[in-house]
């Protein structure tokens, strides 16, 4: 029957102790909130700015006025820098299928230059020296 209630009276304590802790953690988020909207609008106030600065600043630069020489300069070199990258790309291209077409012409050499001599010692009788009128009848007419 003791332990019934100490148990009991374990159980009160910590649900006071409970309702405690939190009631002064309800407290201390209170406060980051606040300071947290306070920087939020610090952060706006950095961020944003006037609307009458906002539309000095574009009727001062509107659609249809004159680049400075600055501004257009750096778009010419923007453009000119994408000019040689696309260059430098589609001649990197261009090597690479000039290479892979050599490869290929140089494999059908060598295979037209096997079968040329597999034929020569197909056809051979010791008699006769391989001349180029001694060739298969393929490539007589070249």
């Amino acid at each position: 029957m003791a332990w019934r209630q100490l148990l009991l009276a374990f159980c009160l304590s910590a649900a006071v102790l409970l309702t405690m802790l939190q009631e002064g953690t309800g407290a201390l988020v209170g406060t980051r909130q606040v300071a947290g909207q306070e920087a939020q609008e610090d952060v706006e106030q950095k961020i944003f700015m006037q609307e009458s600065d906002a539309s000095n600043f574009l009727k001062r630069r509107g659609k249809r006025s004159p680049k400075s020489q600055d501004e257009a300069n750096v778009e010419n070199g923007q453009k000119l820098r994408a000019d040689e990258l696309r260059r430098e790309y589609y001649e990197e291209q261009r090597n690479e299928f000039e290479n892979f077409v050599q490869e290929q012409n140089d494999e059908q050499e060598e295979r037209s230059r096997e079968a040329m001599e597999q034929w020569r010692q197909w056809h051979y009788d010791g008699l006769y020296p391989s001349y180029l009128y001694n060739q298969p009848p393929h490539l007589t007419s070249s």
